[in-house]
């Protein structure tokens, strides 16, 4: 992969370009989607032209992609239109009542959502009869690569494309808060990247609604830990969108140096690389954390902070640079900086202005030339996302009967709907592949006593 860097002309498009894998004619026998019966393969007629030879000669191998939090991604193509797609397969969805309700959220969010930064599903293949319903596949725009792909590349990157980045990465992160939702996997791989460098974030299956009520205990069970926030480290009961926030500025510290950032080999290490970076917390900060974490922190020696070391990460560490980074890497999680204020903050304003001026589909450019903006950069979400139908969900069948009329409500009636084939020998791959990795899970507090 290498990375073209972009002129400082603001009109000038951004790009990563990026290997694709070849195709053959013979591979379209081999697609894992068909158009559903009696669509699969017409036969021309004369009111039906035949397909252009070119167009199956130059369909590409469907290939996987990558693990999810809970499923398995491919690329494949759209027998429609020839769109290459990816195809997400959520397995063993049924297995218990909390995985199932996980699973209907994550579907139930990418059905919700709608803005440029955040992925979301453009079609849901048809079910099968509710007694063979097992697994669901959800197909999304495709794109060629991410963050961390590009992070461990050997090729430069400019301070343009970590500013347009970032940018994008709290754009997303923004509409998000907006509707109510923590991500709580936010790291390099699950920001998806294209061609032109726009960015999505994708990967909702550790993703909730914000808990407003202080008294209810939320589950430590999340975020990859080289990018987990300090107070879930800590064994905090409860936590807000600042855990989101703190992955970020792990995410941009990376971009800076190319290196992860806090790399420890388990929870306990990972709290003392923090610490080395920002020094010893006072109790003041640590009192979200659980008794025996915090007795830990108190019985270790005093360390200052010593963040001046991050202008050693690279070249790009300006001081605004910075500024911005050690402003999301607090310890405290109600004085970490909110993600509107991050994107107020002006190490972002020459992103912003990049992004607007070539590479965003909410502005345009007229026939004379002229660019055209929108009045609202950072859009919010038109509601808060609802979780109230999860409540009301007692039971494993109850989910399933729920999210089979949820699926049948969302098909679109003006496309014809897609299948699975069943002769595809890229399927049997897929089927055998599709084996869920969830998403790496921290100790039990139980560690800090």
């Amino acid at each position: 992969m290498a990375v073209v860097g972009p002129s400082r002309h603001t009109r000038h498009s951004m790009s990563v370009s990026m290997m694709q894998g070849g195709g053959g004619g013979a591979q379209h026998q081999q697609a894992i989607l068909a158009a559903a019966q009696p669509f699969y393969h017409p036969q021309p007629s004369s009111h039906q032209p035949a397909t252009p030879a070119a167009h199956t000669q130059d369909v590409q191998p469907d290939r996987p992609i990558g693990y999810g939090a809970f499923g398995v991604v491919w690329a494949v193509t759209d027998p429609r239109d020839g769109r290459r797609v990816a195809l997400k397969k959520l397995p063993n969805v049924f297995h218990s009542l909390v995985s199932s309700k996980r699973v209907f959220r994550e579907l139930k969010m990418l059905c919700f959502f709608k803005h440029e930064n955040v992925l979301s599903a453009l079609d849901i293949l048809q079910p099968p009869h509710l007694d063979f319903f097992q697994e669901i596949y959800v197909i999304t725009e495709l794109l060629q690569s991410d963050l961390h792909k590009i992070i461990v590349s050997p090729q430069h990157l400019s301070a343009d494309h970590i500013k347009v980045f970032l940018y994008q990465i709290l754009r997303g992160l923004k509409y998000l808060s907006s509707a109510r939702i923590l991500h709580r996997d936010i790291k390099p791989g699950n920001l998806l990247v294209n061609s032109n460098c726009v960015l999505k974030i994708c990967d909702f299956g550790l993703a909730r609604v914000e808990e407003p009520d202080q008294m209810k205990h939320m589950t430590q069970e999340v975020v990859t830990q080289y990018y987990r926030a300090p107070e879930i480290l800590m064994g905090a009961r409860h936590y807000s969108s600042a855990v989101d926030v703190w992955s970020v500025g792990c995410i941009f510290g990376e971009l800076l140096g190319r290196r992860i950032l806090f790399q420890a080999q388990n929870p306990v290490q990972q709290l003392e690389l923090i610490t080395e970076l920002l020094g010893t917390p006072s109790l003041e900060d640590m009192r979200y954390a659980c008794d025996g974490a915090r007795s830990h922190m108190l019985r270790r020696p005093h360390k200052p902070p010593s963040l001046s070391a991050l202008y050693m990460l690279s070249s790009q560490a300006t001081h605004e640079a910075v500024h911005l980074l050690c402003q999301m890497l607090v310890f405290d999680p109600d004085k970490r900086i909110t993600v509107m204020d991050a994107l107020a903050h002006p190490y972002l304003d020459e992103g912003r202005l990049r992004y607007h001026s070539c590479m965003c589909k909410c502005c345009f450019t007229t026939r004379d030339g002229m660019r055209q903006y929108t009045t609202d950069f950072e859009p919010v979400a038109s509601s808060s996302f609802d979780d109230v139908w999860e409540r009301k969900l007692s039971s494993v069948q109850q989910v399933k009967e729920e999210m089979h009329k949820f699926i049948a409500e969302q098909l679109n009636t003006n496309r014809v709907p897609l299948c699975i084939n069943p002769q595809s020998a890229a399927f049997k791959s897929f089927a055998s592949s599709s084996v869920a990795h969830p998403a790496e899970l921290p100790p039990s507090p139980q560690q800090w006593e």
